[in-house]
Order: structure tokens, then sequence, then C-alpha cells
């Protein structure tokens, strides 16, 4: 991989994310690429790759602060409790291979 360019690999990271995580709704799976979500997730998740510090963790806590607009806005939930736990572990799984390849 070895991107150098940071706008490249946010771009890059989205795109794994938004194709590989996803929320479940009454076992309907959105992928977060069809939510619009992968970008803002990667955005928010970068600088635990940047400063070395990706654990389950942090991860969750950040996905703890992001809210999802539901009902038309009339309810926020935090993501986390949007994703199942297969995904949470895939998350962090993409965020780790990040930290070891820049």
């Amino acid at each position: 991989m070895a991107k150098t360019n940071t706008t490249e690999l946010l771009e890059a990271l989205a795109a794994e994310i938004g194709e590989n995580v996803y929320i479940d709704i009454a076992k309907w799976h959105l992928y977060l690429s069809d939510a619009k979500l992968h970008t803002v997730v990667a955005e928010q998740l970068y600088p635990l790759i940047t400063t070395n510090s990706i654990t389950e963790n942090r991860v969750v806590k950040v996905l703890e602060s992001m809210t999802v607009k539901i009902g038309g806005g009339k309810k926020e939930l935090p993501l986390i409790d949007l994703l199942p736990l297969q995904c949470q572990v895939n998350l962090v799984d993409i965020l780790e291979k990040y930290q070891r390849e820049i």
C-alpha cells in the first residue's frame, strides 16, 4: 500500500470501511458506504492510525461518540449501537492493517 498522501490514504480507508462494515437494522445490512457514513468514520478514526494507538477500546469510544440520526432526525443513536460485534471486529482489523502499512 505505502500511501504517503493523507487524502489518498483517507479515501482508501473510507472505501474499505464502507465495503466491509455495516449497520444492522431489523436484520437488514446497510453498509456504511450506502449510508454515507464511511468517510466520517474514517476521518474520526484516522488519528488513531497516525498515533499508533489502535485498540478495541479506543475504537469503541470513537464509535460511541458518533451519532446517527434515525426517523428523519427525530432520534439519534450512537453508531456503536447499530454495528454488530463482527463488524466492530472487522473495523478494528482494517484499522490495524492500515496502521501496519503506513
